[in-house]
């Protein structure tokens, strides 16, 4: 299912004089502003709401239609969506992007300049993030009736700095000025409860049912932001949740004379969606990310209901109209909400409730490592949601029947199953009950949906074989290439055509233009121009000055011991030792680039981070290395820091522990853009070698089975540092002080961890990195060839778009079908 053709539009182009003067007139009557007062951020509002008004008659139609025609509708729930700046991308959607440059340019203003002063919308920590919003790109893009649910943090992913060489947090305050893109809903508004107590009574035809009162409420109050789609009239939408307090709540500590207590006791019930994923180290903030978490999932549950009873009376029908789809387990508390509204408010059986509420949900897993599924302590949920835990080993106990039913007199099974863990302190597994209540599980990878077959969930893997498949991750060329790397978007669209822009696999018609000289040329200079750029930025916010004529050398993602930065310092390190050794040896200039956040309760990966800077300051600062090597840390990773790295990649690093990481879209993200990519077989990184082919790739180390064999037979990593002469003076330079001479063991505890555990096997695939780093250095060195791969890489990501993941999930899991929103007005501006 490739996006639909809809470029048959009703709508011509809008001259230059409209678009000015819509701009102008929002400008003055909306900003209240004239040319002689108006500050930047004054006529990026001008623009943006002059570019919402051409998404709001789309918007309005997509929404009736989608009534009219009673279509089935997804709903993608998420605590995350990295949705980036909004309004490059609803240029580029509307098709529009170089008439108002064009139109702007006419009245001095650099249409450019306006868009960096939207402040970036972080509502996520990474990669979970980042794909929602690339999914809803594509639902749009290819007309799919959906929804995308989260909540409006007013504080995003924290503002990172980087103060003497670590990592400082400051909030991220997104909503300081506003935002031009979102529109309140106050008639939206879900109770959601919490606390209080379970009754029990007998209805009418004897039936034990339960009421949850003397609940604390909390009001969920909808936020919604247009999503457009490429090239045709369909505008989704994104709604966001906030927490508001409810009016009696207030109303009863006001009766009582107790004005300061009313307004605390509103601030601590609004604080629900005032932070993104707070520390869970802490009792404090572990229950407020579960109240986060059933904030959003209730509200989401209500508000289909709400949507699906407009047209709908009779219940059972739910799994046709209403398909949910949870974005790992957070949002798996929408699982017994909606068990429980079907039980306690449409009075059905168990059994109906059940088997409706399994064939509505779907469960999309994000990891294999054990640490990072998530569960709850019973003693939290009995507090906050006594009715849901109820309800939860309701579940259990008819799923072990079930269990034991299939697999007689093993024990052992059931304790392993059980979504009730009764190891240490008593807790809920919820990737369990994710399973257990959905009729549909996908890995995000070939490899990682291997993994939760073969080992992570293999027992539920022979329970329901049928329910177990692969969506491989996605990204959105709208915004990764069109929009991030317009140079080489153009490059592209003049040999082959405009048709990749929603037809990814069009990219396969330049592998036959890899070995044109001509074309090669015209490649390395557009990615000679994104590096300048790239260097300009680095010198601006790092004080670094880079050359462009080096290798751009690029690990951006979240920083984490698995994702192995530390092996990527490890070669830094190897290779300043190398070229003070042996003066004016001819090795290839390199800049390596970091960028990533770290939990802030996170201590060995803002050590990670520390260590990174001060590698940076030594080889930086010494006149021995002749510009040789750089070393870079750029902060406060975003979707907009993003936009200008991924164009000027030349090797992207994707070394994670085969195993460990369920896809990466980085890794497509950077390949997209030409860059070559150093990697383990992990990942998507498997199915971006099987595309792009073998020899334009550089593999190394250890597979995912080869880690596991190596673990079980006992993995002793001092003997790697004792055989190899580098390893062992990298690792000493880390622990004697050389990287922080006033503070010799500040760095200590990552040398002595690697030492001691080494738990992913730095250590172990050190000598093979170094070896594949060294194929980097002597195909760099042949800018003809790098060029031919690089091309080659580009060509190869046809697999990779997100448009192809979503017709999977449209096809395979929610049985939904393009809905076609034909034009029926002309721009009205």
């Amino acid at each position: 299912m490739n996006a639909p053709d809809n470029s048959t539009q009703a709508d011509a182009k809008p001259t230059p004089s409209d678009l000015q003067r819509s701009f102008l007139r929002h400008l003055k009557h909306t900003i209240v502003k004239d040319k002689y007062s108006a500050t930047p951020a004054d006529l990026y509002l001008a623009l943006a709401y002059a570019v919402r008004d051409m998404l709001a008659e789309r918007w309005l139609e997509t929404q009736q239609a989608y009534y009219r025609n009673n279509a089935k509708r997804v709903y993608y729930i998420s605590m995350e969506f990295l949705m980036g700046r909004t309004l490059g991308n609803s240029l580029i959607n509307l098709g529009i992007m170089e008439e108002w440059e064009g139109a702007l340019k006419q009245l001095g203003i650099d249409a450019t300049d306006l868009q960096e002063s939207e402040w970036d919308a972080g509502l996520g920590n990474g990669g979970l993030g980042r794909l929602a919003a690339c999914f809803l790109d594509s639902l749009a893009t290819m007309s799919l009736p959906a929804y995308g649910y989260g909540i409006r943090f007013e504080y995003g992913m924290f503002f990172q700095k980087i103060v003497d060489g670590g990592q400082y947090e400051t909030p991220d305050n997104w909503l300081r000025y506003g935002n031009p893109w979102e529109f309140g809903r106050q008639e939206h508004l879900h109770k959601i409860r919490y606390h209080g107590r379970v009754t029990e009574y007998r209805d009418e035809e004897g039936m034990q049912r339960h009421d949850w009162v003397d609940t604390h409420d909390v009001m969920a109050m909808a936020y919604d932001v247009p999503v457009p789609g490429y090239g045709n009239e369909t505008v989704n939408t994104l709604r966001l949740w906030s927490a508001k307090s409810t009016r009696d709540f207030e109303l009863s500590f006001f009766n009582q004379g107790n004005y300061i207590g009313a307004v605390e006791s509103k601030m601590r019930t609004e604080n629900i969606s005032k932070v993104l994923y707070p520390a869970d180290h802490m009792a404090e903030g572990k229950e407020l990310r579960l109240r986060q978490e059933y904030f959003l999932s209730s509200a989401t549950v209500q508000d289909i209901f709400y949507r699906f009873s407009k047209k709908h009376g009779d219940v059972s029908i739910l799994p046709t109209k209403v398909a949910i789809q949870l974005n790992d387990t957070h949002p798996t508390l929408a699982i017994p909400e909606l068990v429980r509204i079907l039980l306690d408010e449409k009075l059905l059986a168990w059994d109906d409730a059940w088997k409706i509420s399994v064939e509505t949900f779907a469960y999309t897993n994000h990891t294999v490592l054990p640490e990072a599924l998530e569960t709850w302590p019973v003693r939290i949920l009995e507090n906050i949601l006594p009715r849901h835990l109820q309800i939860i080993y309701q579940i259990n106990d008819h799923f072990l029947r079930e269990v034991a039913s299939r697999f007689p007199d093993d024990m052992e099974r059931l304790r392993r199953m059980s979504i009730v863990a009764e190891e240490g302190e008593k807790h809920i597994r919820m990737a369990h009950l994710a399973i257990v209540g959905s009729h549909s599980v996908n890995g995000v990878s070939a490899l990682h949906s291997q993994i939760l077959k073969d080992d992570l969930f293999h027992d539920f893997y022979e329970m329901w074989p049928e329910r177990f498949n692969n969506k491989t991750n996605g990204i959105t060329q709208r915004r990764w290439l069109k929009h991030a790397n317009r140079w080489l978007a153009d490059l592209v669209s003049s040999r082959i055509g405009h048709g990749w822009i929603t037809d990814l696999g069009e990219l396969a018609r330049l592998r036959e233009l890899a070995d044109d000289r001509e074309f090669q040329q015209q490649w390395i200079e557009v990615k000679q121009a994104n590096k300048r750029h790239l260097a300009d930025l680095i010198l601006r916010d790092t004080g670094v000055r880079v050359s462009a004529d080096s290798l751009f050398d690029c690990q951006t993602k979240r920083i984490h011991e698995y994702k192995r930065q530390l092996l990527n310092v490890l070669h830094v390190i190897t290779r300043y030792n190398r070229i003070k050794a042996t003066p004016g040896c001819a090795i290839t200039p390199r800049t390596v680039i970091f960028s990533g956040k770290a939990a802030p309760s996170y201590f060995m990966a803002k050590l990670i981070i520390q260590l990174i800077t001060a590698v940076g300051a030594v080889v930086n600062n010494d006149p021995a290395i002749h510009g040789l090597l750089k070393v870079v840390f750029m902060p406060n990773y975003n979707v907009s820091l993003a936009e200008c790295i991924f164009p000027a990649a030349d090797l992207s690093e994707q070394i994670s522990t085969a195993g460990t990481e369920a896809s990466g879209t980085g890794n497509m993200k950077y390949a997209l853009n030409g860059a070559l990519t150093i990697g383990t077989l992990d990942g998507a990184n498997i199915e971006i070698m099987e595309e792009v082919g073998r020899d334009n790739i550089f593999i190394f180390g250890l597979t995912s089975k080869q880690v596991t064999h190596l673990k079980r037979a006992g993995y002793h990593p001092r003997d790697h540092y004792l055989s190899d002469p580098e390893l062992k003076q990298a690792l000493d330079m880390i622990a004697g002080g050389t990287f922080s001479p006033d503070d010799p063991d500040r760095f200590r505890p990552i040398s002595d961890n690697l030492l001691a555990n080494d738990h992913y096997l730095l250590l172990a695939d050190y000598a093979s990195y170094i070896t594949s780093q060294e194929q980097v250095d002597r195909l760099y060195q042949e800018p003809y060839e790098w060029a031919r791969r690089s091309i080659l890489n580009t060509a190869g990501m046809g697999k990779f778009s997100s448009d192809r993941t979503i017709a999977e999930y449209a096809r395979e899991i929610w049985n939904i079908q393009p809905e076609i929103i034909r034009p029926t007005r002309r721009f009205n501006i």
